[in-house]
Order: C-alpha cells, then sequence, then structure tokens
C-alpha cells in the first residue's frame, strides 16, 4: 500500500515532472506516472519539490531575547556579555517556549532537521541540554534535532566547563562544540580546540566549533581555521568536522586565504557561514567602505569546501531578525555574497538540504532519490531557481511520509475595468 505520492512534482528544472511515492516513511518510487493510488495524493501543479530543509547551526535557548535587554556597540563582545547576564534568568519553562515557537516556525517554514548549539558553561550549567533534550522527543516525528554541547563562555576561561560538557555528551548530547575566539590568547584558543577533539575521540563524535568570527586575522585568536584544518586531519575526522561563521577569512589576504581554504577542503572541513548574525556584527569599526562580513561562498566553492548557511540566532542581541525560515537565509547569503545566476541559485539551495545533510551527517537518508526518507517540501513556485527570489510558500511540508505543516494563500488581483479591457 503506498502512503502519499506527490503527482505531477518537479524536482530539477532540466527534467520532466515526476509523480513521487513514500512507503512506510520513504520514497519508493519516482517516476513518470506512478500507478498505484495512495491514501493521500496531492496534486503538485509543476510545483517545485525540494528535500527537507537543515538548519546546522541554530541557538534555541536563546532565541526571542529581544526586549528583555539591548547591547550598548551591537559587537560580538557586547552580545556575548548581555546574554550572559541573561542566562542568569533562564528557567526549563522559559528556555522550552521559546524553543518551542522556533521550532514550529521552522517546521512551517520546511525545515526537517536542526542541528541546535545550547550553552553550557557555568552560568547556565546544562539547562539548554536538557530542555532540548526533552523537545527532542516531544518533537519526533515532526522535525529532527541534534543537540550540540556549546561553550559559550569558552572552556579555559570559564572553569568547570569541560565537566560539563562531557556530562552534556552522557545526558543526551550529539555534537562537542567548541567557541576558539572567547579564549585570552591564541594558545588558549588552540588548546581550547585540542581539548574539542579530544572529547570527540573520548565520545566518538563529530565537532562543530564557532571560530575565526572577526572582520580579519589581525587578532590571531581569530585565525584558527588552519589550526582546526591540521588538528582534523591528525585526529582522522574528515567530513565530521564543520566550523560557524569563519568572517576573518574574507579579511585576509587573497593568496593567504587561498591556502586556508585548500586546507580546510584536504581536511574535510565544512564551513557554515552564518549571514544574518555575521553582517550585523561585522563592520562595526569601520568608518568607511564598512565590511560585509560574511565568508567568501564562492572562493570556497571552488575551493572544494563544503558549505552551507544557518539562521543561527533569531531576535537576541547577535542577531535582531529572523523567523526561522531558512530560505529567506538563503536569499540573504546570496545577495550579500554575490551569488546571482540560475545556477548559483540552484547551488545556495542545494547549501539548505543536500550539503547542510551531509555536514549533519544525514546524507545517507536525506535527498530526492529512491529509498531516502521522505523529508519534502513543496514549495509555491515552479522553478527550482525561483526557489530563493520568489520567497514561496511552503504549501506542504513532509516529515517521514507525513504532511505535518500545510500553507493555503488566497491572493486576488482587482485590475483596473479598463485595463483588463485592454489585455
Amino acid at each position: 500500500m503506498v502512503d502519499l505520492v506527490l503527482r505531477r512534482a518537479r524536482v530539477a528544472d532540466d527534467a520532466d515532472l515526476v509523480d513521487i511515492a513514500v512507503v512506510d516513511g520513504h520514497i519508493s518510487a519516482i517516476e513518470p506516472a506512478v500507478p498505484a493510488t495512495a491514501a493521500v495524493e496531492i496534486d503538485c501543479a509543476a510545483r517545485v519539490v525540494i528535500p527537507g530543509l537543515i538548519e546546522p547551526h541554530l541557538h534555541l535557548d536563546k532565541a526571542l531575547l529581544d526586549g528583555r535587554a539591548s547591547t550598548p556597540d551591537d559587537t560580538l563582545a557586547s552580545a556575548i556579555a548581555v546574554t550572559g547576564e541573561l542566562k542568569r534568568g533562564f528557567t526549563a519553562a522559559d528556555v522550552a517556549a521559546r524553543a518551542r515557537r522556533v521550532l514550529d516556525q521552522a517546521i512551517t517554514n520546511g525545515t526537517t532537521m536542526i542541528r541546535a548549539h545550547p550553552d553550557v558553561d557555568p552560568i547556565v550549567g546544562l539547562l539548554g541540554v536538557d530542555v532540548l533534550v526533552e523537545l527532542r522527543e516531544e518533537y519526533r516525528g515532526l522535525l529532527d534535532l541534534q543537540i550540540v554541547a556549546f561553550p559559550q563562555e569558552g572552556i579555559l576561561r570559564a572553569p568547570g566547563t569541560l565537566e560539563l560538557m562531557r556530562e552534556a555528551l552522557r545526558r543526551g548530547a550529539d555534537v562537542v562544540g567548541g567557541c576558539s575566539y572567547n579564549e585570552v590568547d591564541v594558545d588558549d584558543c588552540q588548546r581550547h580546540v585540542d581539548l574539542v577533539f579530544e572529547m570527540a575521540a573520548e565520545f566518538g563524535v563529530p565537532v562543530d566549533i564557532h571560530a575565526d568570527f572577526a572582520d580579519d586575522a589581525t587578532d590571531p585568536r581569530f585565525a584558527m581555521a588552519d589550526y582546526i584544518a591540521t588538528t582534523t586531519t591528525r585526529a582522522g575526522l574528515a567530513g565530521q568536522v564543520a566550523i560557524g561563521h569563519v568572517t576573518s577569512l574574507a579579511g585576509r589576504p587573497f593568496a593567504e586565504r587561498q591556502s586556508t581554504m585548500a586546507r580546510l577542503a584536504e581536511a574535510g572541513v565544512a564551513v557554515v557561514p552564518l549571514p544574518a548574525t555575521d553582517m550585523h556584527l561585522g563592520g562595526r569599526a569601520d568608518e568607511v567602505a564598512v565590511r560585509r562580513g560574511v565568508a567568501p561562498v564562492r572562493e570556497l566553492w571552488d575551493a572544494g569546501v563544503r558549505t552551507a548557511f544557518s539562521s543561527n540566532n533569531i531576535r537576541n542581541a547577535f542577531t535582531p531578525y529572523g523567523n526561522a525560515d531558512l530560505l529567506d537565509i538563503g536569499l540573504f547569503l546570496a545577495q550579500t555574497g554575490h551569488l546571482s545566476s540560475p545556477a548559483d541559485l540552484r547551488r545556495v539551495l542545494s547549501m539548505a538540504t543536500t550539503d547542510a545533510a551531509a555536514i549533519v551527517g544525514i546524507a545517507d537518508r536525506h535527498g530526492i532519490r529512491v529509498g531516502a526518507q521522505a523529508d519534502l517540501v513543496v514549495l509555491g513556485t515552479q522553478r527550482v531557481a525561483d526557489a530563493l527570489l520568489d520567497r514561496p510558500d511552503r504549501c506542504y511540508v513532509v516529515k517521514e511520509g507525513r504532511v505535518v505543516a500545510q500553507t493555503t494563500r488566497v491572493v486576488e488581483l482587482m485590475k483596473h475595468p479598463a485595463r483588463a479591457a485592454l489585455s
């Protein structure tokens, strides 16, 4: 028995429409016309169908803090400080309520998987991790949730953090995180990276590090990408390490950053730009020719570095914007990164789907192919290259073969009668 069929779906701009059949939560057939009837049939009417969107870097525990405090200068340092004070008042109920609001938005916007980075430090303890472990079960079947043990306050400069991170992994965190720049000097930054990789080996988990979040690399604490690449190779973790931000790369001399990107590609380290946050906090000291503060995506592509992008923060001191809409973030990345051709836009879209799936370790079950998990989104547009430009409705969101969200919009254009008569 076929559970679901998406009929007349467009999965590529240069291919005919197809039917997509789903059995037991997985894609069972992709054919011009699936003969079987199904319990649920959706006529896509030539609308685009994409794999479920993936947020590989999102801070659910710190979302929606707007209105509680403001930063004096909108810099990274002040955002960390202001949020650090707010964390002292966090409760499980508060974190859960804000996280649920974002999760619900994400689902309706087509996201089927999130890698969340809750803070783990002596200020907040394991509160964020514990809440997200519970929400992971609550949202099972609606959205998959990976949890990163993230040391926002540093490791060496925040004694006690290392053991809290270990306990977070024992309690159910899936990934060991890092924040290499939040240490006092470059030696401690390198030791921070070493400790993260040692913990990854101890628990057998991937690594996801915040690093190099500055306009340039004049401060060596913000030039750790090469060291992370070297450490990845030494640890044998190719394909299991991601770095978020890496904005300083764009401010380094061309030959220097080309060398760094080649090392990242060779080591199998992924880079995840976070454009909404990176542009908001970047360039704050520039008085003329204000820098964009976004990693050089096209150069990363050309160097063979796997890339994705994510919302990072939503409505807080780090990012005062956002509604958990990954396609909005993709459009913003395209606009700020000079990525404008139809091929560019399709590539940006793949950063939010198949490329992100590889980065978070689910490539084996993600995508539009027979045998893949049926995490699919029907978009309100008829061309894949327009998936970002049209800002389309997520008409249907399918998770493991079940419709979990639906958007229906009615738009009427009331043309002037005289003008209508001329048409």
